[in-house]
C-alpha cells in the first residue's frame, strides 16, 4: 500500500467527522473570495489583446472620437415633424443630458442645418441655424434632413418616421495611458529581452488594466441601466430603443448572467429529479448535489481569490464543472451499490474502501486526460479562450479531489441503508446496446465508416461568423432594437477606414501653398489649407466605392459635408472654398460634422461606415478582404496609404483565430489524449481503439454544427473539448472495467456483457443526467446559451451511444488482449 493510500485511509476514511471538520474550514476560507467573482463584461474581453489592428482602433479612437457610443431609437406616433414629437423629443434628449456620464449628445434637434435658408459658402458662418432656432424653417429643415447625406439613414430613416439620438461617452484617457505604455513594452519584447523591472512594469500593467476595465464595465452597465430608467417612461408615448455596441456587450453579458442563476436553478432541480429517478434514493441525490454544489462554490471562490475574470467565452464552467463532478459521483454510487450487493454483510467502512480503490485510478486519470484536453486550449492564443481552459483544468482538479474527499465521508456518516441494487441487473437501454453491439456488428462498423464520410462532409460545411443579432431571440427587445438600428438607420457594427496624407506641418512648408494669397491672420491657423481638391477627390473615390458594396449601410466622411456644400454653392469646391468652408463652420457644429472625419494634424481622413448585421449571407472575412484588395487595385491606393479599422475588424479577427486555433487545439488534444491512453493502458492499440470514440464525437458534434449552419464562433469554440472531455471520461471507465472483467473471465463477448451490466450503467446514468438537466437551457432567450445546451446534451448522447456500441465492438474485433484462451 502507498503512503498517499496509507494517509487517506487514516486520515479520511477513519475518521470522516475530523475529515467533514477540516474540509469545511477549508471551503469556508476558500468561500471568502466569491465576493470578488464577476462577470468580465468589457468589450476587450471579447476581442484579442495583443492584436495590431486593436492598437489601431485605440488610436482611431483617440484621435477622432470613440464608435463605441450608445443609440436611442425614436419613433412616435404622430408625424416625426410634429410639434408633439418634436417636443417629446426635446424633452427625452434634455432628461437624457442630465444623466453624470454623458459628454455629449446628438440628435435632429442639435445637427446644422446648412440650407436653412441656403447662403454660398462664404456666409455659412452666420447662416447655420439647429431645429431650436427660433428663425428655422421646420418644413425646410425637414426635407434638408430628408434628403442630406450627412443625416438620412443614419440621423432620421429614409421613410422619415424614426430618429436617432447618438449618446457619447467620456473618452477613457486614463485606461488610454495604460494601453499605450502597455503597447509600447510589447513592441520592444517583439525585438528585444525585456529586463526584470520591464516584465515587472508590463504584469503590473497588465493587472491595473484588467482592474479598469472591470470597474469600467461596471460603471457601463450602471450607465445603461440609467439611461433605461430615462426611456421607461418615453415608451408608452413612443417606440424607443437602445441600441450600440458597448449596450451589446452589457446585455451579453447580462444574459449570461441571468442565465447562470435562472438556469442553474433550473438545471439544479432537473438534476435532483434524475437522479431520484435513477437511484431512487434521496440520500444518493442529496450526496450527488451536494458533492456538486461545494465544487462550484470552491471553485468561485477560487476564481475571486485570484481575481480570475469569468468572460462571455467561460461562462459556461459552472455547468460544465457540474457534469464532470456530476459523472464522478454517478461513477462512485454505482460501484458502491454495487459492492453492495455482492458483499452484503460488508461493514460501511469495507464497502467504501473497496468502492474508492475501485474507481480512483480511472478516475484519477479521466480527471487528468480531461485536464490535458482543456489545456490545449492555450495554443488558440486567444486571451479568454486561454482562461476558460486553465479555469476548467483548475475545476476538474478541484472536483477530484472534494468528490474522493467529502463522497466516502458523506456515504460514511449516512449509513449502509437498507437496499442495493442488484449487480447484475442490466437496464433496458443497456441491454439494447449490447444487443446491437453483439447481434449487429458489422452493421455497425459499417454505419460507423458512413458517419466518418458525413463527419468530414459536415467539417467542410463548417463556417466562422459572427452575427450579434443572432445572438438573440425575435421576441426580445434587444433583437427588435438592433432591427430598428440595422435596418432603419444605416446599419450596426461600425468599421472605418482611414486614409493617410502628409500633415499639416509638412503641407504649410511645401510649395502647392504658394498658389494661395493669404493674410498674416490667416498665416496663423495653417489647418484649414490642409483641405485640398487632391485629398477630398481621393476621399470620395474611396466613400462611393464603399458605398456601393451591398453589406455596407450607411457611409459617412469629408465627402459627405463636401457633397452638402457643393450643392449650396452649385458647383464643385476648389482648395479655396475648401479652407473657406473650414472655417466657416462654428466649433459647435464642427465637432459635429467634420472632426470626426479629419484631422490634418495627423494627416489623415476617416470614413466611417456600419455594416447590416442582420444580413442573412454576410461575410464579413470576405468583405474585409474585398475591400482591402479593391483599395489598392480598382483604386490605386498604396499599402501604406489607408488603414482598416474598427469593432468588426477586431471581431472578424477574433472569429478568424478561432478557426486556426480550433485546428491546433484538437490536434493538441488528441496528442495528449493518446499519450495518455498509452500511459494508463500500456498498449497502443489499445489507446488507439479507445481514440476512436473520442475522436468521432467531436467530429459529429462539429458536423452538425456544420450541418445546421450554426457558426463556430466566440460561444460555440469550447464545445469540441466538452465534447472531448465528456466522451474521455466515459471510454476510460469502460476501458478501465473491461481489463478487470477479461482478466477473470478471458472472454471478450462476455467481459462485453459484464460491463454492460455494471459501469454501462453508470455510463447510461451520467449521460441522462446531464442530457436531461441541461435540456432546460432550451428556454433561455440567448440563442448561444440554448446551443449550448443542446450541442451538450448532443455530445452526452453520441458519447453513450459510441462508448456502449463501437467502442466494445472495436474490442471484440481486434481483441487488444491477445486471443482468447482455448477451453
Amino acid at each position: 500500500m502507498s503512503r498517499l493510500a496509507k494517509f487517506y485511509q487514516h486520515y479520511v476514511l477513519a475518521y470522516p467527522v475530523r475529515a467533514l471538520i477540516v474540509m469545511g474550514l477549508f471551503m469556508l476560507i476558500v468561500f471568502q473570495g466569491a465576493s470578488n467573482f464577476e462577470l468580465d463584461a468589457s468589450a476587450e474581453s471579447l476581442v484579442l489583446e495583443n492584436d495590431q489592428d486593436l492598437v489601431n482602433y485605440r488610436t482611431v479612437s483617440e484621435r477622432f472620437g470613440s464608435s463605441e457610443f450608445l443609440i436611442v431609437t425614436y419613433t412616435p406616433p404622430w408625424p416625426l415633424f410634429s410639434e408633439a414629437s418634436l417636443s417629446l423629443l426635446k424633452q427625452l434628449r434634455d432628461d437624457l443630458k442630465e444623466l453624470p456620464r454623458v459628454a455629449s449628445i446628438y440628435s435632429l434637434l442639435d445637427v446644422p442645418l446648412l440650407e436653412n435658408p441656403p447662403v454660398p459658402v462664404t456666409d455659412l458662418l452666420d447662416n447655420i441655424k439647429n431645429l431650436e432656432h427660433p428663425e428655422v424653417d421646420v418644413e425646410a429643415a425637414k426635407q434638408e434632413l430628408a434628403n442630406s447625406p450627412l443625416y438620412n439613414n443614419m440621423l432620421l430613416n429614409l421613410e422619415h418616421n424614426t430618429t436617432a439620438i447618438q449618446i457619447n461617452r467620456p473618452f477613457d484617457h486614463r485606461h488610454r495611458e495604460l494601453t499605450k505604455a502597455r503597447e509600447a513594452l510589447w513592441n520592444k519584447q517583439e525585438i528585444d529581452h525585456l529586463s526584470v523591472d520591464e516584465l515587472s512594469k508590463l504584469e503590473q500593467l497588465n493587472a491595473s488594466i484588467k482592474e479598469l476595465n472591470a470597474k469600467n464595465a461596471q460603471i457601463l452597465h450602471q450607465d445603461i441601466l440609467k439611461i433605461r430608467e430615462v426611456l421607461k417612461p418615453y415608451q408608452s408615448q413612443a417606440e424607443i430603443y437602445l441600441g450600440g455596441v458597448p449596450m451589446i456587450a452589457d446585455d451579453m453579458i447580462t444574459y449570461v448572467e441571468s442565465d447562470m442563476y435562472t438556469f442553474g436553478m433550473g438545471v439544479f432541480l432537473f438534476l435532483v429529479i434524475t437522479l431520484l429517478f435513477i437511484f431512487r434514493r434521496v440520500r444518493w441525490v442529496i450526496i450527488a448535489l451536494g458533492c456538486c454544489t461545494l465544487t462550484v462554490a470552491v471553485m468561485v471562490g477560487v476564481l475571486g481569490l485570484f481575481n480570475w475574470r469569468v468572460t462571455v467565452i467561460s461562462s459556461n464552467f459552472v455547468s460544465l464543472l457540474l457534469i464532470m463532478t456530476m459523472s464522478m459521483c454517478i461513477h462512485l454510487i454505482v460501484r458502491y451499490r454495487e459492492a453492495h450487493s455482492e458483499h452484503p454483510n460488508a461493514t460501511q467502512y469495507d464497502l467504501i474502501k473497496e468502492t474508492i480503490g475501485h474507481m480512483f485510478k480511472p478516475c484519477l486519470y479521466m480527471a487528468l486526460t480531461t485536464m490535458v484536453a482543456f489545456n490545449s486550449l492555450i495554443f488558440s492564443g486567444i486571451r479568454p479562450v486561454i482562461d476558460f481552459g486553465w479555469m476548467m483544468a483548475t475545476g476538474v482538479f478541484v472536483a477530484l479531489c472534494i468528490v474522493f474527499i467529502l463522497f466516502p465521508v458523506f456515504v460514511l456518516l449516512a449509513g449502509k441503508g437498507t437496499e442495493a441494487a442488484n449487480a447484475k441487473d442490466h437496464s433496458p437501454i443497456t441491454d439494447l446496446f449490447l444487443w446491437v453491439t453483439l447481434k449487429h456488428g458489422r452493421k455497425l462498423l459499417s454505419m460507423s465508416l458512413i458517419l466518418t464520410v458525413l463527419v468530414i462532409a459536415g467539417l467542410a460545411q463548417l463556417k466562422v461568423e459572427n452575427s450579434f443579432i443572432s445572438y438573440f431571440k425575435e421576441s426580445t427587445e434587444i433583437h427588435q432594437g438592433m432591427k430598428v438600428i440595422d435596418q432603419r438607420l444605416g446599419g450596426t457594427t461600425p468599421l472605418e477606414v482611414v486614409l493617410n496624407f502628409p500633415v499639416v506641418s509638412q503641407e504649410w512648408q511645401s510649395e502647392e501653398n504658394d498658389d494661395f494669397f493669404f493674410d498674416e491672420e490667416e498665416k496663423e491657423d495653417p489647418t484649414k489649407y490642409w483641405f485640398t481638391t487632391e485629398k477630398v477627390d481621393r476621399i470620395k473615390k474611396v466613400h462611393a466605392y464603399l458605398d456601393a458594396q451591398p453589406e455596407i449601410g450607411k457611409v459617412i466622411s469629408l465627402a459627405t459635408m463636401v457633397e452638402v456644400a457643393e450643392k449650396i454653392n452649385g458647383a464643385e469646391l476648389g482648395s479655396f472654398e475648401l479652407a473657406l468652408l473650414y472655417s466657416a463652420i462654428p466649433d459647435e457644429f464642427k465637432s459635429i460634422v467634420l472632426d470626426p472625419y479629419v484631422s490634418p494634424e495627423d494627416g489623415q481622413a476617416r470614413i466611417s461606415l456600419r455594416i447590416y448585421d442582420s444580413q442573412p449571407d454576410l461575410q464579413r472575412a470576405e468583405l474585409l478582404g474585398r475591400i482591402e484588395r479593391d483599395l489598392q487595385q480598382e483604386l490605386g491606393l498604396k499599402q501604406d496609404e489607408f488603414m482598416i479599422a474598427g469593432m468588426m475588424v477586431l471581431y472578424n479577427n477574433m472569429l478568424q483565430s478561432l478557426f486556426t486555433s480550433q485546428i491546433l487545439t484538437l490536434g493538441a488534444v488528441f496528442v495528449g489524449i493518446m499519450l495518455m491512453f498509452m500511459l494508463l493502458f500500456r498498449s497502443w492499440k489499445l489507446a488507439l481503439i479507445a481514440i476512436v470514440p473520442n475522436l468521432l464525437s467531436a467530429g459529429v458534434v462539429l458536423a452538425v454544427m456544420g450541418w445546421a449552419g450554426i457558426p463556430l464562433d466566440m460561444m460555440t469554440i469550447t464545445i469540441a473539448a466538452i465534447t472531448i472531455g465528456i466522451a474521455v471520461d466515459d471510454t476510460i471507465h469502460y476501458i478501465h472495467r473491461f481489463t478487470e472483467e477479461f482478466a477473470v473471465v478471458k472472454n471478450y463477448q462476455k467481459a462485453v456483457e459484464n460491463c454492460h451490466g455494471s459501469i454501462g450503467k453508470a455510463v447510461y446514468y451520467t449521460s441522462l443526467t446531464v442530457i436531461v438537466g441541461f435540456s432546460i437551457l432550451a428556454l433561455s432567450n440567448f440563442i448561444p446559451t440554448i446551443y449550448f445546451g443542446l450541442l451538450t446534451g448532443l455530445a452526452m448522447l453520441i458519447a453513450l451511444v459510441l462508448v456502449l456500441t463501437l467502442l466494445p465492438r472495436m474490442l471484440i474485433v481486434f481483441k487488444p488482449f491477445g486471443a482468447e484462451p482455448k477451453l
